[in-house]
């Protein structure tokens, strides 16, 4: 019986000089700095197909997502404007104009930030148009949306294939 106190005792000191005894420890101060990043725009590379339609008809559709983050941390604000434009479309042997091309970006979505996102009122692409804007945010900020191009392909198109490009632009 005098055996399991004793024990007891033993462990209870063993744990003592443990918790007392010498341990060593160092610290690392870590440090980093966060800096201005970039204002940039991204869009499908395509190619992205409308579908097919007859001379004098319509092709319409989503281009898929565009989006642009502005790492750029803006103080007091980090306003920016994105633009659209578009070639003409071109087949072997005829162009269908970029005045027969209407841009519509539909809603954008606010993925990060405190600012206002407005759609741009859309229209012909042989200007350049605006998208889609950003104002009265601080800090940084990322929005996308998902717009629709459709042409009106003029009753004397010549038969075939056309591709054109649309290039969307922020500042």
């Amino acid at each position: 019986m005098r055996l399991r106190p004793l024990a007891l005792m033993s462990g209870a000191a063993l744990a003592l000089a443990m918790l007392t005894g010498q341990a060593d420890a160092a610290d690392t101060t870590v440090t980093f700095t966060v800096t201005s990043g970039a204002l940039t725009i991204t869009a499908p590379a395509g190619p992205v197909s409308l579908g097919s339609t007859t001379p004098g008809g319509s092709v319409s559709g989503p281009i898929g997502t565009v989006t642009v983050t502005d790492a750029r941390g803006g103080v007091p604000t980090s306003d920016w404007t994105a633009r659209v434009s578009s070639t003409g479309f071109v087949s072997p042997t005829d162009t269908v104009p970029a005045s027969a091309t209407t841009y519509t970006p539909g809603p954008g979505t606010l993925i990060v930030g405190n600012g206002t996102l407005t759609p741009g009122p859309g229209g012909t692409l042989d200007v350049q148009r605006v998208a889609m804007t950003y104002t009265g945010g601080t800090g940084n900020s990322q929005a996308s949306w998902h717009p629709t191009i459709s042409v009106v392909v003029p009753l004397s198109a010549d038969l075939g294939a056309y591709s054109g490009t649309v290039t969307h632009s922020v500042a």
